[in-house]
């Protein structure tokens, strides 16, 4: 898809008002998209949407409804549908977790991801739209500190995979593309992550970041999500997202 195709259509993004979210949406209106961000925040949201004026539609609703979901693909007909809510875990090993500490991933971050994706086959949303999900590069190395976050990370690549094949399957030509970050103390959750991995380790923060590598900045995120609604010779269903690019997962 040629980078003008992008332009004047509609991108709806998840958990815009923070974060990942928040970098997405801007990059996604930077290429002339018009952005209509969900997320519960209204603080922020029109701080956002002071920012980026009439190319963002704010929207405050939890992404969990799914009756929310429903509503917003009916109304706003997405032509990329980026799905990044997500609940930060409790950071502690895994005998200090209950079940439902354990579980908040899994309660929000796949149940959203499934309810939207189910939405988008169920439309169906046009030919050539995309979806892209945002899982966790703790998806294919596993994440000790965070109870059941990488699981849950796991199955939004997994949910993403099943929801390409069946759009192969019927025809749909929409492409579904999940992206897993590597931890990257650029937001809220990630610098709590590399806090608590630091101590873990028994060395300060500093100390773990040097021997990390670069670190991925959310900006960087914005522009590869970006790439990925405007260019469908990126082929595979997961990529692995680093600050040297996209790696097939």
């Amino acid at each position: 898809m040629p980078m003008q195709e992008i332009s004047e259509t509609t991108a709806l993004v998840t958990g815009a008002s923070r974060g990942f979210g928040r970098a997405i949406a801007t990059a996604l209106s930077q290429a002339g998209a018009h952005v209509v961000g969900i997320a519960r925040d209204r603080v922020r949201l029109e701080d956002l949407r002071t920012q980026l004026g009439d190319t963002f539609t704010p929207v405050v609703a939890d992404a969990t409804d799914p009756t929310i979901a429903g509503q917003l693909i009916d109304a706003y007909h997405p032509r990329t549908l980026v799905l990044n809510a997500g609940a930060s875990p409790l950071l502690r090993p895994l005998h200090h977790h209950t079940w439902q500490t354990f579980s908040r991933n899994w309660e929000v971050d796949v149940k959203h991801v499934f309810y939207w994706t189910r939405e988008a086959l169920l439309l169906p949303l046009d030919p050539g739209s995309v979806v892209i999900t945002l899982s966790s590069g703790a998806a294919l190395r596993g994440s000790p500190v965070s109870g059941g976050y990488a699981g849950a990370k796991a199955t939004v690549k997994f949910i993403t995979a099943y929801a390409a094949a069946e759009s192969k399957r019927e025809a749909l030509d929409i492409r579904f593309v999940s992206v897993l970050p590597k931890l990257t103390p650029a937001t809220d959750l990630g610098a709590a992550g590399v806090a608590a991995y630091a101590k873990r380790e028994g060395v300060d923060v500093a100390t773990f970041l040097a021997g990390s590598g670069p670190a991925l900045t959310a900006e960087e995120v914005g522009k590869n999500i970006v790439d990925l609604a405007i260019d469908s010779g990126h082929n595979e269903d997961a990529y692995l997202l680093t600050p040297g690019g996209l790696i097939p997962a």
